[in-house]
């Protein structure tokens, strides 16, 4: 297996098949998280699966980033529609697990399944709140967005952006070598050290344009398997309310020991309730 990708893209984990009956993984990332911050997580798949990624959503121009995400999705399907001649297993964590669901709605013939990693689903009475609030201007105070805008993105080197990190609540709690790939994936040359690679202003614009029409789209179900691991401690699905998700995938449903960055704060947990997920679909 070989790992390739943009010159100067850490982790691009554009990974070139050498055993062609393993099946594909297409990962998607979550909001701010470069694709190579999950190499821990996914690597606990690799033996099993052939696992290739977007490194960055949002981020292209031909696909920006407007209300409801439709370009993303779009950059989705073609990513998918690209890459691939058979239809491949998409895992995507919060805004990627969104995403893929939106992909395979519109794209069935593209996607064998989907498992989605805490991904806040917003519908019912939440989402028609969230709509309000978009409309009104408001919707800002109640979102990340508020500290996003505002987020550091600037260090001398990687060493004091690894520190300035270690030093936070949320990431201390990450395996050392997770948040040093967060650090390698997600920062890149500056002419005053390092900084973010994914741009805060793109970051604070997926939050302040969630989709909330998720519960009318879907509505019915999916033509493929569906299955959702989240944290226990997850405050986002918990704000979002677990409802929309639990109709959509049934009994699969899994909760495991862990808060909304879950593939990062327990990547071989995660990998292991994805792996037992997906072997109960009985794919082959």
């Amino acid at each position: 297996m070989r790992v390739t990708g943009t010159a100067g893209e850490p982790h691009a984990l554009l990974i070139m098949p050498n055993s062609l009956h393993k099946p594909i993984i297409h990962f998607v990332h979550g909001n701010s998280f470069p694709a190579g911050t999950y190499r821990v997580f996914l690597d606990y798949l690799r033996p099993h699966y052939e696992v290739q990624a977007l490194e960055a959503h949002g981020h292209d121009p031909a696909y920006p980033v407007t209300d409801g995400w439709s370009y993303l999705v779009q950059e989705l399907i073609a990513t998918l529609a690209a890459r691939y001649r058979e239809p491949v297993i998409l895992v995507g964590h919060s805004l990627g697990g969104i995403l893929s669901l939106m992909a395979a709605k519109a794209r069935p013939d593209l996607v064998r399944c989907v498992v989605v990693l805490d991904s806040p689903v917003v519908a019912g009475w939440r989402a028609m709140i969230l709509r309000l609030f978009k409309f009104l201007g408001a919707d800002k105070k109640f979102s990340p967005a508020r500290f996003s805008e505002k987020r550091r993105n600037l260090w001398k080197d990687a060493e004091a952006a690894y520190q300035h990190f270690a030093s936070k609540e949320m990431f201390a709690i990450w395996p050392p070598q997770v948040l040093r790939d967060y650090i390698d994936a997600g920062t890149v040359p500056h002419p005053e050290g390092v900084a973010l690679r994914f741009r805060r202003e793109i970051e604070t614009a997926i939050y302040l344009t969630l989709p909330h029409h998720l519960g009318r789209l879907l509505r019915k179900p999916l033509a493929m398997p569906v299955g959702f691991v989240g944290g226990t401690e997850s405050v986002e699905c918990r704000q979002a309310g677990l409802g929309a998700i639990h109709k959509l995938v049934g009994k699969n449903f899994v909760q495991i020991q862990g808060g909304h960055l879950l593939p990062m704060e327990a990547p071989q947990q995660t990998a292991a309730a994805v792996l037992a997920m997906l072997a109960s679909f009985n794919l082959s």
